[in-house]
């Protein structure tokens, strides 16, 4: 859940076709919640021809699919019995904050790492706490 909202699908195609939802909503998180707001907004945008009002809700209904599936894989790697899966997002966190570290010693370009360790942070914190909040 830590894609912001201009890096959905319905974000990009907001943002090239001129709709200033996406100025207003950019950085926030997609979560149900929001997207939820968007289909309000997009409704209402009188700036959005018809045609692409209707291409925006299809492809925000795609986001919010995605989402749900991501979380479902999420659900199923925690019910697991095998503890790789339980584990992968606790390790892959560790692994990049240790290279951006090792990185960040030797001196190194940290602009890739730093975008891919925001993105796990994000993910890991983002995805615990709504599946705390579900429970």
């Amino acid at each position: 859940m830590a894609k912001k909202f201009k890096d959905t699908k319905v974000g990009k195609f907001l943002l090239n076709n001129g709709s200033g939802i996406v100025n207003t909503l950019g950085d926030a998180l997609p979560s149900n919640g929001v997207l939820g707001i968007v289909k309000g907004l997009i409704d209402k945008d009188e700036s959005l021809p018809p045609e692409d009002k209707e291409k925006a809700l299809k492809l925000l209904e795609m986001d919010m699919v995605e989402m749900q599936e991501v979380t479902k894989r999420w659900e199923a790697d925690l019910n697991s019995d095998n503890k790789l899966s339980k584990n992968v997002r606790p390790l892959t966190l560790i692994f990049f904050s240790v290279a951006y570290v090792i990185g960040w010693y030797l001196d190194y370009s940290l602009e890739n790492i730093t975008g891919l360790l925001s993105l796990i942070v994000g993910a890991y914190f983002g995805g615990r706490s709504y599946e705390k909040t579900r429970r």
